[in-house]
């Protein structure tokens, strides 16, 4: 079996999900040896499905599941080994993570015998699941299914599934920053992750439609966001998304965009449909007219 990258997503973020399949594909000079899938929300939702306005634990609080959430995709990050039926190796990325280096690089490194490898992030410091390799056949204990109806039985916590908190640390190996950099380009970057939401390039101008962290009771600004949450609802007074303060972050993406265009991968049509259900910003053409190549991007790349 062929080693395996994994982009999981839903609708809401299918075309990012594309651009970052299209990346891995593209800069690395070994993509005859690996192939490279999305895991998509829609195809799983006789696990999810159900789900739909239940309540669980997250940030010590309780939320709703929202199948129509932005990052409703997050639990689908555990389900690799189970596609690899827990043989083989596999990269699972968010959809808003794009390959600037070679991937292959890290899907041969040696992993040391772990089980997971992965970048940390924050003070004090955690796993950062949304970028890993995984040994899949150290992992038969992942089973989404399980693991996420787990949440709403109060046996789990959100945050703490997502930053491996349920992992033996021993089993986990670090990689470097550069293979998941948060919202930062340089001449380093490997993969870049346009992990603030907000500023996501390609939803610049849109209505907010995710629920900004609140996982510290301490913070007023985070307990004003749960009463203003219960309220008036998940996504009141959020306002829109902004700019990516780094131009070259935007011209990146959509420089990816204008080749997904050009060799097939997306259509105008996929676009304009992406568009009209605000997942896509409404000027995506304009700003892919005045979009220099890739290589000119990277140039800049400090």
């Amino acid at each position: 079996m062929k080693p395996c990258v994994f982009i999981h997503t839903n609708h809401k973020q299918y075309i990012g999900a594309v651009v970052s399949m299209h990346s891995m594909r593209r800069n690395s000079k070994h993509a005859d040896k690996f192939d490279v899938k999305l895991i998509e929300l829609k195809d799983h939702m006789d696990i999810f499905g159900k789900y739909e306005g239940r309540e669980y634990n997250r940030d010590n609080d309780t939320r709703t599941w929202l199948n129509e959430d932005l990052q409703s995709f997050t639990p689908l990050r555990f389900m690799p080994p189970e596609l690899m039926g827990y043989e083989g190796r596999a990269v699972v990325v968010d959809p808003d993570v794009f390959a600037v280096g070679d991937v292959w690089e890290l899907l041969a490194r040696d992993m040391q015998g772990k089980a997971i490898m992965c970048r940390t992030r924050g003070n004090p410091p955690h796993f950062a699941s949304s970028v890993m390799l995984l040994d899949c056949a150290k992992l038969k204990h992942w089973k989404v299914a399980e693991d996420f109806d787990k949440l709403f039985r109060r046996e789990r916590e959100y945050k703490t599934w997502m930053n491996l908190g349920y992992e033996d640390p021993s089993t986990i190996g670090l990689i470097e920053p550069e293979w998941n950099d948060f919202d930062k380009l340089t001449s380093r970057t490997k993969m870049i992750h346009n992990t603030r939401r907000r500023t996501q390039p390609w939803k610049s101008g849109l209505p907010v439609d995710f629920v900004p962290a609140e996982n510290d009771p301490r913070n007023p600004l985070m307990l004003l966001s749960r009463l203003r949450r219960k309220l008036f609802g998940e996504y009141a007074f959020l306002g829109s998304y902004k700019e990516h303060p780094d131009e070259r972050q935007t011209q990146l993406f959509f420089a990816y965009v204008k080749e997904c265009l050009e060799n097939g991968l997306l259509t105008e049509e996929i676009v304009k449909e992406h568009m009209a259900a605000n997942h896509v910003r409404h000027d995506a053409f304009e700003v892919i007219k005045r979009t220099p190549p890739v290589e000119q991007v990277l140039a800049r790349a400090a």
